[in-house]
């Protein structure tokens, strides 16, 4: 499961749960490539922070959420989220997390997957707060179903961060980064939108996809193990 909570995966959900199609890529040629091959594709995102020449907005779940135009499909670059996103389609079942979906993913999730693996996107080299936080809030629902943490840095991250509010992740350096660039809206966008969404999203065919609702999901296999 990727997570990447500011900003890739909330911006890709978004996108997604608007009706708009997502193509997460993992550098900017394949962006380029792939904006010659969609029909009036709105490119989006950042390299190390910055907005790449050919591209219309960055990435930004605020910006998303406000445009109109959702028959443009949308192509999703980041300096570190996207290329996790784009390496976790290659599993056979590649989800998307942010702070929107993490109760209908847990949800989902329990019973149908022996073993969870849960993957921050980390920014340079860093396990970002809002990503363990995240990561901790979904083991939490998933220990307590009967799944048990791989290892001792897992049960770390949970008993830490599980019980977190939102607000918790205000000491992170992509808080600050988003504060000290102006991106505030995204930072406000961010911590108002918190298990809104019912949906579960994930890879298919190099594109985020809304797989079901939790809600109608069934049960097929015992719970196992969990790792962040």
């Amino acid at each position: 499961m990727a997570i990447d909570v500011i900003r890739a995966t909330t911006t890709a959900i978004t996108a997604v749960a608007a009706g708009r199609r997502c193509f997460p890529v993992p550098s900017l040629e394949a962006a380029l490539l792939l904006g010659r091959q969609l029909r009036n594709a709105l490119l989006a995102g950042e390299i190390s922070g910055d907005l790449p020449q050919e591209f219309e907005l960055n990435n930004s779940p605020a910006e998303i959420a406000a445009r109109e135009d959702l028959d443009r499909p949308l192509i999703l670059l980041s300096s570190s989220g996207t290329k996790l996103i784009h390496a976790a389609r290659q599993c056979h079942s590649a989800y998307l997390a942010c702070f929107r979906n993490c109760a209908s993913l847990s949800r989902y999730l329990i019973r149908r997957h022996p073993r969870v693996a849960l993957i921050g996107a980390g920014t340079r080299g860093e396990f970002r707060e809002e990503d363990q936080i995240c990561c901790a809030w979904i083991a939490r629902e998933l220990i307590a179903a009967g799944y048990e943490g791989e290892d001792d840095r897992t049960s770390s991250i949970v008993d830490r961060w599980s019980t977190a509010a939102v607000e918790a992740c205000l000491c992170s350096k992509s808080v600050d980064y988003l504060r000290r660039s102006g991106q505030t809206r995204d930072l406000d966008f961010t911590l108002e939108h918190v298990n809104d969404l019912p949906h579960v999203f994930m890879m298919r065919d190099g594109e985020v996809v809304m797989a079901a609702q939790a809600a109608t999901a069934g049960c097929t296999s015992a719970p196992s193990m969990v790792r962040a």
